[in-house]
């Protein structure tokens, strides 16, 4: 299982997706070009001491992350989703993908999708933050496939 950000905006929630992925050994993909200056004062800064443990790649832009990104479903988190996250099973290879912080993720990001999920929220809520978003996508995900450590 893989986590993908397409073109994040805010740092913190790139540190907090390092930090996702380090704690829970999994690869963070960050799909260029970000709404920060991505240098590596920023991300340890936004990451911590947890960086040299979670495996970050970098991507250019959207034709180099579909080119590169391995096997498997992509797995698009949006509030425009079709299934609610309580109702899709997530496998072993998939790439749980979010959208930027301000736009989200444009149509042909959608399109390109294997799959689109909501993580559902009150009625009157608009949103979760990105990176509390990929958290609970991560967990759920990682406890389907029997990924999680004790």
């Amino acid at each position: 299982m893989r986590l993908a950000l397409f073109q994040p905006a805010i740092p913190q929630n790139v540190g907090a997706c390092i930090r996702l992925s380090a704690c829970f050994g999994v690869e963070l993909h960050v799909i260029e070009p970000t709404g920060f200056h991505f240098d590596d004062r920023a991300m340890k800064r936004a990451a911590l001491d947890y960086g040299p443990l979670g495996h970050m790649v970098r991507h250019p832009g959207w034709d180099e992350f579909q080119r590169d990104r391995g096997p498997g479903r992509l797995v698009l988190f949006t509030t425009k989703g079709a299934t609610p996250l309580h109702d899709f099973r997530l496998e072993a290879d998939d790439t749980l993908l979010f959208g930027s912080e301000s736009s989200g993720a444009p149509d042909f990001v959608h399109e390109a999708a294997d799959a689109r999920v909501v993580i559902p929220l009150r009625p009157e809520a608009r949103s979760l933050n990105l990176s509390v978003s990929a958290g609970i996508a991560l967990w759920e995900g990682l406890k389907q496939v029997g990924g999680l450590t004790d």
